[in-house]
């Protein structure tokens, strides 16, 4: 059964291709690369500023950095999921 199992299993080469495969017929990629805590946090701020949600600051920081651990990343993406929640909340 074992043997069936790995002989119909997708080799992780063919995988890998597969995604290179795709990315160059659509030629896009997307980033997500780490920040350190004070960008992250100033991207935060600049989202909670921009969407104008009515969050204390201090109330602010304090969650967007647990919210990056639960994560764990520090990206642009994680601060905008996070004010994306933030405005459902208030």
């Amino acid at each position: 059964m074992i043997e069936n199992e790995q002989a119909a299993a997708i080799n992780p080469g063919d995988a890998v291709d597969e995604k290179v495969s795709l990315s160059d017929r659509f030629g896009l990629w997307l980033g997500f690369h780490a920040v350190d805590q004070n960008t992250y946090l100033d991207m935060v701020n600049t989202y909670i500023r921009t969407y104008e949600v009515r969050i204390e600051a201090e109330d602010a920081r304090r969650e967007a950095l647990q919210w990056s651990m639960e994560r764990g990343a520090r990206s642009g993406r994680v601060a905008w999921q996070f004010v994306q929640h933030l405005r459902a909340r208030y």
